[in-house]
């Protein structure tokens, strides 16, 4: 097999998982927001993105399979074919149908574009663990700099998603995007570097359960670090400024769309910026594996602290105000900052912990975790807020970080596993 010309691909790789992370990230605000002028509830706008997350668990779980069988490129132009479908199908949304029959549909939609998010995820992450330099912590830089510029991208697409709805309205936002990311899968597929694994005859679909003792438990903490954020970040806190911004007008309700989405992308891009330099922030080029994973506990514990001290904030002062919704959006963002940091660490760690021969099975199998954590951070998302308000949302997330340490607190270095094996 011919090696790829490694930074060549990477961009290309890098440059198309961008284009679906946008749209992703607008889509996501396109329905939130619309269907809540609409008058659902928390809890039937949480149903709206439980089918997403359940096609994540199912697509993660088999896409490492795929990809072994079938090789990277095709489950990356799958990803995104699928997502320029799913826009298509979604701007065929009737107006008339009854509040059912339309979660259904965005429910089926959006099931789609978590297949497809999902093989455009593990395709991107894969490629950087056979691309990579493997001298000074060249898998951790390129890996932190993938996921922290495809979260940027995707900050950016939630503030797309809200200006687009308040400017032109539904229909023809979806539209737009199902054209522009076509025209990005067409140039990926013209552009695309030859190379990369093209897939194994014999690869077995039991091969994606993983007896790697440091992957599984690396899993476990990734589940609740993405439930953790997604309990307050899919539901409660759009819906909670949405509730303290908008007077129910028409102008109200296009600056709150438009306020919502600036926080949302705000945060996003935060959260990929410090992804891309944590190397930087964690020294990562002198420090060994044992020292790497101490980092990861220790980042872990720090986490617990923000949304703990916000929980309790917001219980003791029940009536919103500027002062109270300013501290709420710092806390948030110094939440994202600390969130970044554990992310990348993860990132970084599932690559180290796995090789190249089945890393495309592992990194699903991770993913499936992930997905995982986003399904019951979805749910809950929705049932805390309608129960319990944001207190109750900011307080399961302190509990679900708490059980991602205790997961990362299992994890030993690669030497001693073999040792032990």
């Amino acid at each position: 097999m011919t090696r790829p010309t490694g930074f060549a691909a990477y961009m290309v790789v890098t440059a198309a998982y961008w284009a679906f992370m946008l749209t992703d990230g607008a889509l996501r605000m396109l329905v939130l927001l619309h269907f809540h002028t609409l008058g659902f509830s928390p809890v039937q706008l949480a149903y709206l993105f439980v089918l997403y997350e359940i096609a994540g668990v199912v697509t993660n779980l088999s896409a490492g399979w795929i990809a072994a069988r079938f090789g990277l490129t095709a489950t990356l132009y799958a990803g995104l074919t699928l997502q320029v479908l799913a826009l298509l199908m979604l701007a065929q949304l009737n107006p008339a149908w009854g509040i059912t029959a339309s979660v259904v549909f965005v429910m089926l939609v959006q099931g789609l574009s978590g297949v497809a998010k999902d093989l455009a995820k593990m395709s991107s992450k894969s490629a950087v663990k056979i691309l990579a330099p493997s001298e000074g912590a060249g898998l951790f830089r390129w890996v932190a700099v993938l996921t922290g510029s495809k979260n940027a991208v995707k900050g950016a697409g939630f503030l797309l998603g809200a200006a687009v709805l308040g400017l032109f309205g539904f229909v023809p936002s979806v539209l737009v995007m199902a054209a522009i990311l076509f025209v990005i899968l067409i140039g990926a597929v013209i552009g695309m570097p030859t190379g990369l694994p093209v897939g194994r005859k014999d690869a077995k679909f039991t091969e994606v359960w993983s007896k790697n003792r440091n992957i599984n438990w690396l899993s476990v903490a990734r589940m609740f670090l993405f439930g953790a954020r997604d309990v307050w970040f899919v539901v409660g806190i759009p819906i909670y400024f949405y509730a303290v911004l908008s007077d129910g007008s028409h102008d109200g309700n296009r600056n709150a769309f438009f306020m919502i989405g600036t926080f949302m992308a705000v945060w996003t891009i935060l959260y990929g910026l410090v992804q891309g330099v944590a190397p930087r922030i964690l020294r990562a080029a002198t420090r060994s594996e044992s020292e790497m994973l101490a980092l990861a506990k220790r980042w872990v514990a720090m986490l617990i602290v923000v949304p703990t001290l916000l929980a309790a904030m917001v219980w003791i002062t029940p009536t919103p105000s500027n002062p109270l919704t300013a501290t709420i959006i710092l806390g948030l963002l110094v939440f994202g900052a600390i969130f970044a940091v554990n992310s990348s660490l993860h990132s970084y760690l599932i690559l180290n912990f796995t090789d190249a021969k089945r890393v495309t099975m592992d990194v699903g199998f991770y993913y499936m975790a992930n997905a995982a954590g986003r399904l019951i951070g979805t749910v809950l998302s929705g049932l805390t807020y309608q129960t319990g308000g944001l207190p109750l949302c900011l307080g399961a997330a302190a509990a679900m970080i708490g059980l991602s340490w205790l997961g990362v607190a299992q994890l030993r270095p690669t030497h001693t596993q073999e040792a032990q094996a």
